[in-house]
Order: structure tokens, then sequence, then C-alpha cells
């Protein structure tokens, strides 16, 4: 009887460790491909609701080059088996000669002490092609905090953007310079009550911007710092930004085509003009 009880409590903790697994988090590996880069620092980040998977990857070099795309999969607890798809890419901002690889994972989660691993295989095919990726082995380890600091990102719906600066709060003599996909649009302007106004527009074949201040002095109280409000068609976002001798500020503006439904193309968006 004692050795049918302990058996029975054993299995039952068992079940309740299986039961217990959370994958939801971060998870970081590398993976090496041919390509643009000989080794690719990926990032997992899982939302796990009850065996069903989703979240966003991120495949990067560094903030200027990398690729997200959204996943979904399912986990099995009792395996410790997970599946993950990626589908669609959501931004990429990669060199021209590069191409996106889609990729699907089988991952095993490991734990040993308080090292949390996924250890598995991936395999993947170029966007919109039936050409091969060449898949491999990859090895994921949790994280607390995604280790891929993205710089933020406003969708839109409109062709046209409007981008205004202001100082933030006092007006202490901050002075910046504005480069939209690293080319200047406006230079050495000083920031204060009244908006230094730009206007960009979403291409069609390249469906987001990237708007850079630099910071040109730091005014009398550092950093430089600045409201940035950004107007795209009835929507308005407002940001602060903060750039000093060292690092600039940046923000991507992406077009976001589920956000446009029933109303005007894009195509037709952008032909209108700014209001000036």
């Amino acid at each position: 009887m004692k050795i049918l009880l302990a058996f029975s409590f054993l299995f039952t903790t068992l079940i309740f460790q299986c039961a217990g697994q959370d994958v939801s988090g971060y998870w970081k590996g590398t993976l090496s491909m041919r390509g643009c880069f000989p080794e690719n620092n990926i990032e997992l980040q899982i939302n796990a609701k009850g065996n069903v998977l989703a979240g966003d990857s991120y495949h990067y070099q560094d903030i200027d080059n990398y690729v997200k795309k959204n996943f979904r999969g399912s986990f099995d607890r009792i395996s410790k088996k997970l599946t993950l798809q990626e589908g669609s890419v959501t931004t990429y901002h990669i060199p021209q000669r590069c191409v996106i690889c889609v990729k699907n994972f089988d991952l095993t989660y490991y734990r040993e002490g308080n090292k949390e691993t996924l250890k598995g295989y991936w395999s993947g095919n170029v966007l919109n092609t039936l050409q091969s990726c060449d898949g491999g082995n990859i090895i994921l380890t949790r994280i607390r905090e995604s280790a891929f600091k993205e710089v933020p990102e406003i969708k839109v719906d409109t062709g046209t953007i409007r981008l205004d600066f202001y100082d933030n709060a006092q007006i202490d003599g901050d002075s910046i310079t504005v480069l939209v996909d690293k080319q200047v649009v406006m230079t050495h302007q000083r920031l204060s009550a009244k908006p230094l106004t730009t206007y960009v527009k979403i291409d069609l074949n390249n469906t987001f911007h990237e708007i850079e201040m630099v910071a040109e002095n730091l005014g009398s109280i550092p950093p430089n710092t600045a409201i940035l409000i950004i107007t795209a068609g009835k929507s308005r976002h407002s940001l602060t930004l903060s750039s000093s001798e060292v690092k600039s500020a940046r923000v991507r503006i992406v077009y976001d085509e589920e956000i446009t439904k029933g109303g005007e193309t894009i195509a037709a968006l952008l032909k209108r003009e700014p209001d000036q």
C-alpha cells in the first residue's frame, strides 16, 4: 500500500510539473546560414495560452538590420515539444541584396537547474517562393527581457504623414537635425513652442520610413528632448524623443494595410498633397 501511494504521489507530481511549464517569454539564440550575414541573432517572443502559442520573431544583426515576423504554433506539455510556423513579415530593415527566409521550428523544452533552453531544428523557404533555406540545429536560452532593442514603430494608414517637432516643456535652446531614411530634411533647427514641420510619404515599394533626430546642441538643460507629433490621416501620435551628443533618437513609421479597410487604397492616398 505504501509503495502504491508513493507511486501515485510521484505520478501526480510529474503531471503537475508538466502542466506547470510555461514557455511564455523571451528566448534568444543564434543561427548560421548563407546570405547577408554569416551569423544571425534570433529572438522568439512567445505568448502561451494553454497549448496554443503565438508571438513575434526577430532575426537581426543590429537595430539597423533586422526582420520581424509573427508566428503561431503549439506546445505539447507531456512531450515538451514546441512547433512554430512563422507567418507574415510585419517589419524589415535589411540591405536590398538580402532575402527573407520564413522559418519553421521544431523544438523541445529543457530545464537544468535555473537554466531553461529550447533545442531543436529549423527549416524554411525564401519569402514567396518554394526555394529552401539552409536548415539546421538551434538552441535558444530563456532571457529575462528582450535583447533586441527595437526602434519604436508607429503604424499608419495614409500615404502622407506630417511630423511636428516641439521643445519638451521648458524652452532651453535645443537645436536638432532631422533625417528621414538617412537623408537630411532639416538641419540645425532650434526647437520652440512653434513646431518644426516636415512631411513624408509612404512608398508602395517601401512601406516604412525611419525618422532620426540628432542633437546639434544640448541647450541649457541636457539631454536634448523634443515632442514629436505624428499626424497620419485622422490619427495622431505623440512621442517624446531624447538625444545626446553620442546617441540619436529614432522612430519608424510603418504602413499597415489592416488599418485601411473599406476606405481609400494607398495608391489613391499617395496622390494627396499635404495640407499646408
